[in-house]
């Protein structure tokens, strides 16, 4: 039987289906939402059959909020966004992953949650080689596609 807690972990169909893979994290799965209206990352611990923040373990949850802390300032720092909404909802996915959304005022919705606000549209592929080729530059990434 294998140690790695990661074993038996599956990317849920539909985060596969509405974001492209930046790269791995220790724990985390980065995840970019493939909507050019906001910068928008996904963090998806590679656990299975977590739901809930509260499911992983205590290491685990301190590892996660340092990924997020280390998403969000990268995410700032790349976008210059005057806020950071961070999330995790699980409402339509029950697989635990937290949104990270770079808001900037003028943007599609703002100042209201981005949910539902506008269709989403597509990112131009230069426009999502460069961010993600930024992000990959300044997360401490372990793999990447």
């Amino acid at each position: 039987m294998s140690s790695d807690p990661a074993v038996g972990w599956l990317l849920h169909p539909q985060l596969a289906q509405d974001t492209v893979r930046v790269g791995d994290l220790a724990l985390c799965r980065v995840l970019l939402i493939n909507d050019a209206n906001y910068p928008w990352l996904l963090l998806v611990p590679r656990r299975p059959d977590i739901g809930e923040i509260m499911e992983l373990t205590a290491a685990d949850q301190s590892q996660l909020m340092g990924e997020i802390m280390q998403v969000s300032r990268v995410l700032k720092a790349i976008t210059v966004c005057d806020k950071l909404n961070i999330a995790a909802l699980g409402n339509v996915v029950p697989q635990l992953h937290v949104h990270v959304i770079a808001r900037s005022k003028g943007d599609a919705a703002w100042p209201k949650p981005v949910w539902g606000a506008v269709p989403p549209r597509a990112y131009d592929q230069t426009t999502q080689r460069q961010l993600i080729g930024l992000l990959r530059e300044q997360l401490p990434l372990i793999a990447a596609d």
